[in-house]
């Protein structure tokens, strides 16, 4: 609602003939108020001027309220009757801003009566001749992204933008090879054939993006590049790390919620110009941005250091997800360059996890009463579980052996029958505890646990016992399952600090007798077993798996473990075996702060 507020009339027309200057003022200021610049100029004694003035501020406000409220009018007396109106303004800027003051309406009389004696300063007391108004928005500064410890992840800077526009640029191949010669040290794809063919690609009157640069990049080549027709420059604060790979499966959903948190925080300034420099003459108004708070998460910057390092050497593609066991807090979510090529491997890829799903198997096998730690059983080299022949890797054979030790050195066969011998939702319901087939809402990340769907055959049970079948786990999902293990109850996970987490159903836990026998196996496995080579750190348990996919000619490498309150998975896609896992365990393993 628009309105301009008049108290009682106090005055009279002057000589008693038409409007009065309180109903002059008035309709002056009802017509600013709802728009009609065209009707207000008019009303003064200049209206070309007035409507040039007039348009100028509503356009550079855009209000989308204005409330002009008359407070009095002050006659004075003499040969030609001039008139004062004070009035109280309320410009709603939308958004939240309000821009209110105090101004003054001189009038004067004239051969039409009276009319508003026009000045600029008839919007703003401080608006003069030769100047316009101008609203600024003053964004706030993006917060950065910090890790548990303060450490900052991502930190505001500025960004150079380098822009081409081919109809400006004259001859575009010498341009293209001059803009090529000094930035493809920051990115070797761009050449002068590709930046040509960029620009040639555009539409009429639009611009190319060549690239887009650090502040510090740029100032290296600006003396190279700042001068060349049709090349110019835009700058904006985005949130960088110091390294562009680092946390590359995780920071980039930190950083967009990083800056929607500055939504609604941008303060403004309304400014007065001179028209002619273009520089400000006087701050008439101005309400600071509100800068938001950091975002701090539960990643630790050198577990994520020394996970990536860990990750970093393989060839194949490779993930990694460490967390608190205790509290299910990320610390660290690394990827390699050919993982990052075929997307969220670590948080939401799904894979047969292989033998790392034996913890599950274990934990399923103990509570129906099958077996204990130590209870003797069957590892042949193969077995056969109606007409499905299952071997051990290359067949060896162990005769009967306690199940500790069957689990320590991955016997396909034992695992297999205890699964062939459980109801057909065993496997299903301890995954569960495990946190495996589990949803979580993580917010800042989307995450997938994996699946394990019941299984009533029993061949498919079978192989579902030892990690294949159709059972399917990301690097989050068996991270979560050591982390349960470790604590004893499945925690949380979460990545943002004050944020909670969703979760899909709360499976019962598993008791602690029963996780006391699964933790003693996975230490078997470090000092007895699959991954020896962890053996000289004395907190280290852990499973090894190898998961074959396709035809059964190749396979996905597997470690989940821990070592103290730290939780971990390491996946190798297409590695052939376990052991460029373990290895990359053990890099990161040993590297813990």
């Amino acid at each position: 609602m628009v309105a301009a507020l008049l108290p009682a009339l106090t005055g009279c027309a002057w000589l008693g003939a038409g409007p009065g200057p309180e109903e002059v003022a008035r309709d002056f200021l009802n017509q600013l108020a709802s728009g009609g610049t065209e009707a207000a100029s008019r009303l003064t004694d200049d209206p070309d001027a007035a409507k040039k003035v007039l348009d100028q501020v509503r356009g550079a406000l855009n209000p989308t309220g204005v409330s002009l409220s008359l407070d009095e009018v002050r006659e004075q007396d003499g040969d030609q009757p001039t008139a004062t109106g004070a009035f109280t303004a309320r410009w709603d800027l939308g958004h939240g801003r309000v821009w209110n003051y105090q101004g003054e309406v001189g009038l004067r009389t004239g051969e039409r009566g009276w009319q508003v004696r026009w000045a600029p300063s008839v919007v703003h007391p401080r608006l003069g001749n030769a100047q316009i108004i101008a609203l600024r928005e003053l964004t706030p500064d993006i917060a950065p992204v910090l890790d548990r410890d303060g450490v900052p992840l991502l930190s505001a800077e500025n960004v150079v933008s380098v822009l081409l526009n081919r109809a400006k640029a004259g001859d575009l191949g010498q341009v293209s090879a001059a803009l090529a010669g000094a930035l493809a040290r920051f990115d070797a794809s761009i050449t002068a054939e590709s930046i040509s063919a960029g620009a040639a690609g555009t539409a009429d009157g639009t611009d190319y993006l060549v690239v887009s640069l650090r502040e510090a990049d740029y100032q290296q080549v600006k003396p190279a590049i700042y001068d060349l027709p049709g090349v110019r420059f835009t700058t904006q604060r985005r949130l960088l790390g110091a390294d562009r790979d680092f946390g590359s499966q995780v920071l980039p959903a930190l950083r967009a919620t990083a800056e929607q948190r500055t939504e609604g925080r941008a303060g403004f300034q309304i400014n007065t110009v001179n028209t002619g420099t273009g520089e400000t003459v006087d701050e008439l108004h101005a309400e600071p941005a509100r800068p938001a708070e950091a975002l701090t998460t539960t990643l630790s910057q050198p577990v994520q250091a020394a996970a990536e390092a860990a990750v970093d050497p393989a060839t194949q593609p490779a993930a990694l997800v460490a967390m608190r066991a205790s509290t299910g807090e990320l610390l660290a979510v690394a990827q390699n360059a050919p993982a990052d090529q075929q997307g969220a491997l670590a948080l939401s890829g799904r894979f047969p996890p292989g033998s790392t799903f034996k913890i599950a198997t274990t934990v399923a096998a103990l509570e129906a009463g099958l077996a204990t730690g130590d209870s003797p059983q069957p590892c042949p080299g193969a077995t056969v579980i109606a007409n499905r022949r299952i071997p051990n890797d290359n067949e060896f054979d162990k005769g009967t052996i306690p199940l500790r030790t069957a689990f320590a050195l991955s016997c396909n066969t034992t695992f297999a029958q205890l699964a062939a011998n459980l109801p057909e939702t065993a496997l299903t319901e301890a995954a569960a505890k495990l946190g495996l087939g589990v949803d979580f809402v993580v917010t800042g990340a989307t995450t997938v646990t994996g699946s394990v769907p019941p299984a009533g055959d029993v061949v498919e049970r079978a192989e579902d016992g030892f990690g294949q079948g159709k059972v399917l786990a990301s690097p989050f999902g068996m991270a979560l399952v050591a982390a349960t293990v470790a604590a004893g109850t499945m925690p949380t996970p979460t990545l943002l600090r004050g944020q909670t987490t969703q979760v899909s159903a709360r499976p019962q836990a598993i008791a602690p007798a029963i996780l006391d026998q699964v933790r003693q196996m996975m230490r078997d496995v470090v000092t007895d077993g699959t991954a020896r080579i962890l053996a000289d750190l004395p907190d280290v348990a852990g499973k090894t798996g190898t998961a074959q996919f396709g035809d059964g000619s190749n396979a996905h490498g597997w470690f989940v473990g821990y070592r103290g309150d730290v939780a971990v998975a390491v996946l190798l896609v297409g590695s052939g075996t376990s052991g460029p896992a373990v290895e990359a365990a053990s890099r990161f393993l040993h590297a813990l702060p």
